[in-house]
């Protein structure tokens, strides 16, 4: 249903004048299923909404939702929702005439093109765009799930349990990455015709403010991504986001696994994966609260993960704690950074926060420096701040160094001119007592060259 665009930097076929339409599910499992919600956002390419869709999808009466712990749908909500042919109308009355775009495109075409097979529908191929692979292209992450992406690329939402939260949150990525980083199309876009269907009622649920992030929540933004078992690692990921597992999540977190093809080996190494990273994040810095002792201790016991209950409390010095600043790609690029090196990368200024960053798009009146002043957090430039927080070493002092070269240049130049001289006066002494001529003149020439050559060394050529 949706074929991917190849991207390009500079040279290819602008985006000006496209419409991208981000597209985000929930579903019943990790596999290619039912869908049970669907959102579209549509965007001009300068990031001004045009529209957006939202509903809820029942995929069958008496077929379980799924993993309602990810998703928070019940299977009484789907009861008097629309199905899927009811929302396809208006879902490609919207997306008419422009570009999808979702953060993973492949896992969002396979549940879509599952729910048009079953409908024996025969559709056209749409152009689309996936954040995913964008998003590696251009800054490097310990792992490449969406709240990571969104929050390292400076975008203010953060997706939560709907599908609206996270199509929202693609919508802002895009069309930041396209104007900041110049991204265009390999070939011209090709919009086809798309059948009209009849508009059926949709059902959008109450959109519920995504809760403020807790320690682990953030944790799981320098987590770096496995080799395999990634999808049930980001399922497992947004459970844990909470600090709490209870049983009934552990056992729905089973189920999908078992749905996925997954072995027992592969969910406990998984299980394991993610309980030694939030341990040493949680020591990284030198300080063990009380409360994420006992948090980790909780995620581990529930998921069957020996050897993290021997953490404790530890009293340290303030953590290091980094809000960037800014909207150009070096910004974008020090949040990145940050992630990457395994530090706290903050969503907006607190007390906690130890160095605040800023790039040239921060204003000198932003009411945040004054304030980050007032907590006792150190004030950055963008440039100076991978010294400064000490993730690369201090550049080498270049006017000390040419300083010490010329120095030693005007002393060695001097020295060689004081030989050449000194070479002139043996001759003219041995001259008057008789040496012979030949050996003169050839001592003399020496002289004259080490006199010469001492000069230029010494002495600065005009400008």
């Amino acid at each position: 249903m949706i074929e991917s665009l190849s991207l390009l930097g500079a040279g290819g076929y602008p985006a000006h004048g496209i419409d991208f339409t981000a597209v985000d599910v929930r579903t019943t499992g990790l596999r290619p299923g039912r869908v049970v919600e669907v959102a579209a956002v549509r965007v001009h390419a300068d990031g001004s909404i045009v529209g957006e869709l939202t509903t809820l999808v029942d995929p069958g009466a008496g077929l379980p939702p799924g993993p309602a712990l990810v998703h928070g749908i019940t299977r009484g909500e789907l009861d008097d929702a629309p199905s899927f042919g009811e929302v396809l109308g208006p879902l490609l009355d919207l997306c008419a005439g422009s570009v999808i775009v979702a953060h993973d495109l492949a896992s969002v075409t396979a549940f879509l093109d599952s729910e048009v097979k079953f409908l024996g529908v025969r559709m056209p191929v749409l152009p689309g765009v996936s954040t995913l692979p964008a998003a590696r292209s251009v800054v490097r992450l310990p792992n490449y799930r969406l709240a990571t992406v969104a929050h390292a690329l400076g975008v203010s939402t953060r997706p939560g349990q709907s599908a609206l939260s996270g199509a929202r949150t693609v919508a802002q990525l895009v069309t930041g990455m396209f104007g900041r980083y110049g991204f265009t199309f390999a070939s011209p876009p090709v919009f086809p015709g798309l059948p009209r269907f009849a508009g059926g009622r949709l059902l959008p649920r109450a959109e519920a403010l995504p809760a403020e992030p807790g320690w682990m929540a953030e944790a799981l933004e320098r987590i770096a991504a496995g080799r395999s078992g990634d999808a049930y690692l980001d399922l497992l990921a947004e459970v844990v986001s909470d600090q709490h597992l209870s049983r009934e999540e552990v056992a729905a977190l089973a189920a999908s696994a078992t749905e996925a093809g997954l072995s027992d080996a592969q969910v406990r190494a998984t299980h394991e994966q993610l309980v030694t990273a939030l341990r040493e994040i949680a020591e990284r810095d030198g300080v063990v609260t009380a409360a994420e002792a006992h948090e980790l201790r909780q995620v581990a016991t529930a998921l069957g993960v020996t050897g993290a209950g021997d953490l404790r409390p530890v009293a340290g010095g303030k953590p290091a704690r980094v809000l960037v600043l800014g909207t150009t790609v070096a910004a974008d690029r020090m949040r990145a950074r940050v992630l990457a090196e395994g530090v706290q990368l903050a969503k907006k200024l607190t007390a906690s926060v130890t160095h605040l960053v800023v790039d040239a798009t921060t204003p000198a009146d932003e009411p945040r420096l004054a304030r980050a002043a007032e907590l006792g957090a150190e004030v950055l430039d963008v440039r100076t701040a991978p010294v400064a927080l000490g993730f690369e070493p201090p550049p080498a002092p270049r006017a000390a160094s040419a300083a010490s070269g010329r120095l030693a240049k005007v002393v060695g130049g001097r020295i060689l001119m004081g030989a050449g001289l000194l070479l002139m006066v043996i001759v003219v002494l041995a001259m008057f007592a008789g040496s012979p001529l030949a050996a003169g003149i050839f001592l003399a020439a020496l002289g004259v060259g080490a006199l010469l050559g001492g000069w230029r060394i010494a002495e600065p050529a005009p400008r």
